[in-house]
């Protein structure tokens, strides 16, 4: 099974789907590791329950990014890790990890990139006045979520949504969505195309 490392600093919800997915048979892998940067995640306990190696690494034990970028990237390596999916991880991925994982980084951001990067993508909905938002799996780069997409779903944006609502029916395609996306990263034969990502089409 390929290994995969999880990078979070809250709640986890995210990595539950993947460990459910993996439980249920829907995703052939394994998680190696869950790493915080937060000792007190609610996700690392999600990790725990499962069985999963789980670890601490605090940026503010490091005095620059680059170095805290290097320890994860160490910790990651160590385990044999061939993809590192970001749940709910608040920090920016710095050119050691980038470096480490070419193309293997995934993230998951509650909207339709490139519409609403950052924080608050559903809060930005709301006051734009969208009718569709959504949920996007993206490779990740040096760009904040400006990697080539994976995979994209779609939520109405309902006139009497505040972002509390709209959060929580996005969630739950994120929650489908990220276990099919780290399925697609991982088996073989996709490229890039620029900034597409493409999957070889089986012929015969």
């Amino acid at each position: 099974m390929p290994k995969v490392g999880v990078l979070i600093s809250g709640r986890g919800s995210n990595l539950q789907a993947l460990i459910d997915a993996i439980a249920d048979g829907r995703l052939a892998a394994r998680i190696a590791v869950v790493i915080s940067n937060k000792p007190g995640a609610g996700g690392l306990d999600r990790a725990r329950a499962a069985g999963i190696e789980t670890l601490t690494i605090s940026h503010r034990d490091y005095s620059t990014r680059d170095a805290f970028d290097t320890a994860m990237a160490s910790a990651l390596v160590e385990r044999r890790v061939r993809l590192v999916c970001l749940a709910g991880f608040m920090r920016l991925i710095g050119q050691p990890m980038l470096d480490a994982f070419p193309n293997a980084i995934l993230n998951i951001h509650p909207s339709l990139l490139p519409a609403f990067p950052g924080t608050d993508a559903q809060a930005q909905a709301i006051a734009h006045g969208v009718k569709v938002s959504g949920a996007t799996v993206h490779l990740v780069n040096g760009e904040l979520d400006g990697g080539p997409i994976v995979l994209q779903a779609s939520v109405e944006v309902c006139d009497d949504d505040t972002a509390e609502s709209l959060s929580l029916r996005i969630l739950e395609q994120e929650h489908r969505l990220y276990p099919e996306a780290v399925c697609r990263v991982l088996e073989a034969g996709w490229r890039l195309v620029g900034r597409r990502f493409v999957r070889s089409v089986a012929t015969g």
